[in-house]
């Protein structure tokens, strides 16, 4: 695919402004219908200066786990819990241990200041995985920061430092205002390289890059595109307007490269703050379905299905039951078109807009029906057709303190692998399971478990997904030989 190059002479703009204000007091400049604010596109420094030192870098480490190695060669049944069970521990060389790791950076990017007291936004795989961050200011002082809640459905996360008095905020805007060919900043902190100010247009809005490019849902994406140059460390990052206001979180490119290539992306504030405010406030995003299976609607859809009055929309395959559509009275075949306020002429477009709702919460949802425009109002529910608060999606809830297995009673078990649960807290998921302590957890969902961090992995990834019915189906074994087998539901 060709790739074409525009530039846009920066001098000659500033020329033409420079001329303008020869023949007039003040540059004239035309107010913004959207917003009412007017916009002074001849000069960016002023609007740098008010955000390079709200813009931080974010450093995050970790250490290596521990490894064994075969010095006997590749044994293809050393892992594999089914050979195990059925004919015992293969015979191995005595495991050799290497040495102890050290901890080490693992991965580099920015965050945007957004309160007084510490709070900084940046985005959820800036952080993943880390056992400690690491903030930098613009001044260069570090500051060690703790994570308050991430989600990973936006790729969102926020964190907190203990404030100085004297934090550079960079306030919100509303991203909503944000119109096509607009001046943005992008402020970060590329290859590592402090206090970086790219500029560029807002190329479009509500941008789906997966479904652009033919790849699977990575999440929620209603991305703003633009064409300020964004690499690798940007990530985090503040796009802000000519008024110096956030107006979303830089968080990918589109390259065959690796590098910034005409294509950055960045998640609007729309999404930011609520899932920002969410997660301050619960510790979890308290996410609205509207509970339908739905098409994005295309000249191809419109023909075959003989739609009438519409070419764009979500189209409604299906609605399930106990859902928000449901109650509502919206049947398959409907065309949602809009949420409120907030247009939903395509997928990116209904997620951006849904995002900005919580269980409980009622909505007007305008439709077309056979042709026929119609509203309808909603009580918008969450996944699990309620409107309960969700809580953080943390391990602790499962009730049980795990540890790695001892080595001599893996041996005399014959298994490779394994986590012992220590203790159950008769309150928490095990024990409602039926799971005793001492239990060795050896595969969840279909997953070998070599760690109790694995177990937590495995947690919030089943807490994350969109099913319905969330269940860890956990198999392993007692000291005694005892195999046993638990379904631990995750719904709340």
């Amino acid at each position: 695919m060709k790739l074409l190059s525009v530039i846009i002479s920066t001098a000659m703009l500033l020329s033409s402004c420079s001329l303008a204000a020869q023949d007039n007091d003040s540059v004239q400049t035309t107010p913004r219908s959207t917003s009412g604010r007017v916009i002074y596109q001849d000069d960016f420094t002023n609007t740098a200066a008010e955000t390079v030192n709200g813009v931080v870098s974010v450093k995050s480490f970790a250490t290596p786990r521990q490894s064994y190695g075969n010095r006997g060669g590749y044994d293809p049944f050393a892992d594999d819990p089914f050979f195990e069970f059925f004919f015992g521990a293969p015979q191995r060389r005595q495991r050799q241990e290497q040495p102890k790791s050290q901890e080490r950076q693992i991965g580099l990017g920015s965050g945007v200041i957004i309160s007084a007291d510490g709070y900084i936004v940046t985005n959820n795989h800036v952080i993943a995985d880390a056992e400690r961050l690491e903030v930098t200011l613009n001044d260069n002082r570090n500051f060690t920061a703790e994570v308050i809640g991430t989600d990973e459905l936006t790729d969102l996360a926020l964190i907190k430092i203990d404030a100085p008095s004297d934090l550079h905020v960079i306030p919100f805007g509303d991203s909503e205002n944000l119109l096509v060919g607009e001046w943005v900043l992008a402020v970060g902190n590329p290859f590592g390289f402090t206090s970086t100010v790219t500029a560029g247009i807002v190329s479009a809005k509500a941008r789906n890059i997966s479904a652009q490019f033919g790849q699977g849902a990575r999440g929620i994406e209603s991305y703003i595109q633009t064409d300020a140059a964004v690499n690798s460390g940007n990530s985090g990052g503040a796009l802000v307007n000519l008024n110096g206001e956030l107006v979303g979180i830089n968080a990918a490119i589109y390259s065959s490269t690796g590098n910034y290539a005409g294509c950055s992306f960045a998640i609007p504030t729309s999404i930011v703050k609520k899932v920002v405010d969410d997660l301050k406030q619960f510790g979890a995003v308290q996410r609205a379905y509207l509970g339908i299976l739905f098409m994005e609607v295309t000249p191809e859809l419109v023909k075959e299905k003989k739609l009438d009055g519409v070419n764009s929309g979500i189209y409604v395959e299906s609605v399930q039951e106990r859902s928000a559509a449901a109650e509502a009275g919206i049947q398959p075949g409907d065309i949602v078109i809009a949420l409120d306020r907030f247009p939903t002429l395509s997928t990116a477009q209904l997620q951006e807009a849904i995002t900005n709702f919580s269980p409980g919460q009622k909505v007007v949802v305008t439709f077309v029906r056979n042709g026929k425009r119609m509203v309808a109002e909603v009580t918008l529910r969450n996944n699990q057709g309620n409107t309960a608060v969700t809580r953080p999606d943390t391990p602790e809830s499962l009730g049980a303190e795990m540890a790695d297995t001892d080595e001599a009673l893996l041996k005399s078990l014959g298994i490779s692998h394994g986590v012992t649960v220590k203790s159950v807290d008769p309150d928490g998921r095990f024990a409602d399971a039926g799971m005793k302590k001492n239990f060795i957890i050896l595969m969840i969902n279909g997953q070998r478990i070599d760690s109790a961090e694995t177990v937590g992995k495995l947690y919030k990834a089943i807490r994350q997904s969109d099913s319905r019915d969330k269940v860890m189906f956990i198999s392993g074994i007692y000291p005694d030989g005892r195999q046993a087998y638990y379904a631990v539901p995750l719904n709340d």
